[in-house]
């Protein structure tokens, strides 16, 4: 009887696994990041009602919507891809069906399947799923720091290079980029969803990690830990720089965007910086004099005010203390404006178009332009000259006194000979040396 059983259930189950399916999805909300397909039937029209779940014909139609990745696994495995949105026709499955290809053969492989489903007691003994994986970007991850994250702040204008301790929150998005990857070592198969609210936690975790060196690589930029939010695609990167082992390679897993709602940094930090800010700027003479003459101009009005010692008593005290300084603001005044005199005759280099000073090498620092070539030249006495006669002993320059310029192909001849252009512009032949005329 129990071999009967499994020939009875073997025969019924393949010719009821025989038909085409046709697998679609609805849009993937975002809190699904995978979810494992069912056959599509249409109410009570549909005869396609008693197969496997687990079985798919030769055949069948797979729809792939807008923003979804379909993979189909067989037996554990992943043997299709599918990201292109329309229908996908799956014509290499191993399971027969009666209604796609040759109808003789069909018929011949449904009585092999028989034939070996009878020997596992008329189950299918195989597995096949398909899946439906969500590629959009998955918002509104949010994060914070529980604990003050290190960040390095530096200011090459004050020579400022100190760490401080910041706390920022936001959100953040991601993507599924690779769902293979995905799918074998995140969801794995699944009977139903796999939800966002599965990982997320560990992703947070790893992003909350990775931020302090995301954000070294921000700070070496020179940007201000008060200007994150004005910097949410450097930080990205930064993170998928980090993350990239992690993420990329072992999940499939991209960071879209980073938001920064707030950075906030301690206040002994803040009043740190602001302290060695106004330090710096005090190194500038006439800076230190100006805030001289402002604490001076306060402590004029306080003693006009001090109506205990007397308004002479306290301008006295105030003479004592200026003279008891050490330097006082005309003195400082003076050093600025010697300062602001010596700093033309002291600089050195050449002046780039762009306005780059001080360059003293071939090409500018600033925007790579070559060095303009030097219109000088050395008399015979040994001044150098720019101009068409020595300033020293008035010989003429030698190249406008031995030969001139003269297009050989069209007779154009510049009016200044000291300042010849590349090419002739009446006919656009470059000037060599058989431009060049003896006179």
């Amino acid at each position: 009887m129990g071999l009967i059983q499994a020939a009875l259930g073997a025969a019924g189950g393949a010719l009821a696994d025989a038909w085409r399916e046709f697998f679609y999805c609805e849009a993937l909300p975002a809190e699904v990041l995978l979810r494992k397909a069912s056959k599509s039937t249409n109410g009570n029209r549909s005869s396609n009602t008693k197969g496997n779940d687990n079985i798919i014909s030769n055949g069948s139609v797979i729809a792939v919507a807008d923003g979804q990745c379909m993979i189909i696994v067989d037996q554990g495995k992943v043997v299709e891809l599918c990201a292109e949105p329309g229908e996908f026709l799956w014509d290499s499955s191993s399971e027969p069906s009666i209604f796609y290809g040759k109808l003789g053969a069909n018929i011949i492989d449904t009585f092999k399947q028989i034939g070996k489903r009878i020997t596992f007691g008329g189950d299918t003994a195989k597995d096949q799923r398909v899946y439906y994986i969500n590629t959009k970007e998955i918002p509104g991850n949010k994060y914070g720091t529980a604990n003050p994250v290190p960040f390095r702040v530096v200011d090459k204008n004050i020579g400022l290079d100190v760490d401080i301790a910041i706390r920022c929150h936001g959100e953040y998005s991601y993507r599924i980029t690779d769902p293979i990857l995905f799918y074998t070592n995140v969801s794995g198969n699944v009977t139903a969803d796999y939800r966002r609210d599965q990982i997320d936690s560990q992703l947070k975790t790893e992003l909350m990690t990775a931020l302090q060196p995301a954000f070294a690589k921000i700070s070496e930029m020179g940007i201000r830990y008060s200007a994150l939010p004005g910097h949410t695609m450097e930080i990205a990167d930064a993170l998928n720089d980090v993350l990239s082992k992690k993420w990329t390679e072992l999940r499939g897993i991209k960071v879209v965007s980073f938001g920064v709602n707030s950075v906030t940094a301690s206040e002994e930090d803040e009043q740190m910086i602001k302290n060695l800010q106004k330090s710096a700027v005090l190194r500038d003479p006439t800076m230190a004099a100006a805030a001289i003459t402002g604490a001076q101009a306060d402590a004029m009005v306080a003693a006009a005010k001090n109506e205990a010692a007397g308004p002479m008593m306290a301008f006295a005290g105030m003479n004592m203390a200026n003279q008891a300084g050490g330097m006082n603001a005309a003195d400082l005044f003076a050093m600025g404006q010697a300062g602001k005199q010596a700093a033309p005759a002291a600089q050195s280099g050449w002046t780039c178009s762009c306005g780059a000073t001080g360059n003293t090498g071939k090409f500018c620092s600033q925007c790579g332009k070559p060095k303009p070539a030097s219109d000088s030249w050395v008399c015979e006495c040994g001044t150098e000259n720019t101009g068409k006669f020595c300033q020293n002993c008035g010989k003429p320059r030698p190249n406008s006194a031995t030969f001139k310029w003269k297009c050989n192909k069209c007779g154009w001849e510049p009016e200044d000979m000291n300042n010849i252009p590349k090419f002739c512009p009446n006919c656009g032949d470059p000037f060599n040396d058989a431009d060049r005329v003896n006179v």
